[in-house]
């Protein structure tokens, strides 16, 4: 995403400040917020709320996204006849940043807070995407009243050997060079996007306009780069001891995976899982790392038979 010429961009010092304010300024005229900020533990997180009334559904997003990723895929499958709740992670898309936010229980802390306000008293599906997919574990594993069932969507979910970690998250992420490094993205990722967006996907075709439609821009922000580059470095040894308690989830669990995902590894992901907890998996033979677009009609379909069960 981030050339090692651009390094040299770090001498610009101000110039590098002012350019990447005035993209930020750009990009969120383009893309403003369109949910509401709802209030937990002192913090907000923007919250995109579609239907009006049936069972509650929470869907959280994975990395380098945020929650219109759901606005234009699933949530037109399911909104006459649920209640939407799509949320932005913490310091993703116009959510606040708590102290603390790589770690997942923060995470989940954010996310069950939105239930405990939007949806008192009521058990939600959770629907997780990638990252995503282990904050939702988290949120059934921390807060089990919540939830009453999981639509886990090419999920991370353990720890995997280590490698595999881009080489700009490790600069974004340290609390010294991380916020200086972090003016870099908005002048030179956006001309990066377009081949990101196509392994990603692969080996499925990238849906036309996918970037602007998901509001992919606002990554390229300072703190939310920064953000994503802490929750990713993070990860792992998040997952290391997140993964020991999945032996307690006592609910309906359905996942969704590509087979030709070159994002994540299925085998070392849900693979691991299914020894650990009941899994219903579904293989998707010609999708990669977003199963959501080209197979939506079915996960809705599974999301719609566990908030009825």
């Amino acid at each position: 995403m981030i050339t090692a010429t651009a390094l040299g961009l770090c001498a610009l010092g101000t110039g590098a400040c002012v350019t990447s304010a005035a993209y930020k300024n750009k990009i969120e005229s383009q893309h403003p917020p369109i949910g509401a900020a709802v209030p937990v533990n002192g913090e907000t997180v923007h919250v995109i709320q579609e239907g009006e009334a049936g069972p509650p559904v929470l869907m959280i997003h994975g990395a380098s996204a945020n929650a219109r990723e759901f606005t234009w895929t699933l949530s037109p499958r399911l909104r006459d006849e649920h209640r939407i709740f799509m949320a932005d992670r913490p310091g993703h898309g116009y959510s606040d940043r708590p102290d603390g936010a790589h770690d997942l229980g923060v995470q989940a802390e954010q996310m069950a807070g939105v239930l405990d306000t939007l949806a008192p008293g009521e058990k939600a599906v959770l629907v997780g995407h990638s990252f995503g997919g282990a904050v939702a574990l988290r949120v059934a594993l921390d807060r089990p009243e919540l939830v009453k069932g999981l639509v886990l969507l090419a999920p991370v979910t353990h720890d995997w050997g280590g490698g595999g970690q881009a080489w700009y998250n490790s600069l974004a992420a340290p609390p010294v060079i991380g916020p200086m490094f972090s003016q870099l993205p908005p002048i030179v990722g956006p001309g990066q996007l377009a081949g990101g967006i196509t392994s990603v996907f692969d080996p499925a075709p990238a849906p036309d306009a996918y970037s602007e439609k998901s509001a992919i821009g606002l990554l390229f922000r300072p703190r939310n780069f920064r953000a994503n580059a802490r929750d990713v470095k993070a990860l792992e040894d998040q997952l290391a001891e997140q993964s020991k308690r999945y032996g307690e989830l006592d609910l309906p669990i359905t996942v969704f995976s590509g087979s030709g995902d070159t994002v994540i590894s299925p085998k070392l992901h849900v693979g691991e899982l299914k020894k650990q907890v009941p899994v219903d998996l579904v293989i998707l033979p010609h999708e990669g790392h977003m199963p959501h677009h080209g197979e939506g009609g079915a996960v809705a379909d599974a999301i719609r038979r566990l908030a009825s069960e």
